[in-house]
């Protein structure tokens, strides 16, 4: 997998769909460039089984994330048609209904492929054709992007593990913690721990204290 930390989060623009019902042909990250952190996460498909509890596990969330300027955006690379059919079927029925964050239709698969999280890969034969070898779906991938558009953390898990949205909202702490006391945050920290300074000697205080 290539790593994304550090480095500027790949832009796009797609059909999308945004307040759980309405179609957007031209979603992109730019309106966010410069305001908001997000949470862009990638899930392999629409009606399955792990993927609806990430979906509504993060929705659950989703007042705790804006209210520190975290924007949450899914991605799949199933049409959005097929995202908005989810969207109308119930949660007790495996469906999504009343997630309002914005779900990303990757149907050509560029995104995924950028944010280096397609399983699977193209390739010619020796006739020419064009071949796939594995299901060309998306990892549980999951990138957290500064407000300059940096990555600033990610993971990716295989198809059946599904992710930690607390984990996530951790991370996000970390990142505000760094941005407002310039202090860097050390092994199992949470809000409202203590953090450390980045010299030799703060370490060596903080160990001797925990």
């Amino acid at each position: 997998m290539g790593v994304l930390v550090g480095k500027k989060a790949p832009q796009f623009t797609a059909k999308a769909i945004i307040n759980g019902e309405e179609i957007v042909d031209d979603f992109s990250l730019d309106p966010y460039l410069g305001k908001k952190y997000v949470i862009l996460f990638f899930y392999p498909k629409d009606f399955t089984f792990v993927c609806p509890t990430e979906l509504h596990a993060f929705q659950e969330r989703l007042s705790d994330f804006q209210s520190k300027d975290v924007e949450v955006v899914a991605v799949s690379t199933d049409t959005e048609q097929s995202h908005w059919g989810w969207l109308q079927l119930s949660k007790d029925k495996g469906g999504i209904e009343g997630v309002t964050y914005p779900i990303v239709a990757d149907t050509n698969k560029t995104i995924s492929t950028n944010y280096d999280v397609l399983a699977g890969s193209y390739y010619y034969n020796e006739d020419e054709e064009l071949c796939s070898e594995g299901e060309l779906i998306a990892y549980r991938g999951l990138f957290l992007i500064d407000r300059d558009g940096k990555v600033r953390h990610q993971l990716v898990n295989d198809l059946p593990l599904g992710r930690n949205v607390d984990e996530a909202m951790r991370m996000v702490d970390a990142l505000q913690h760094l941005e407002a006391k310039g202090e860097v945050c050390p092994a199992n920290w949470s809000e409202g721990k203590e953090a450390m300074k980045d010299t030799h000697d703060s370490v060596a205080d903080y160990l001797s204290k925990n």
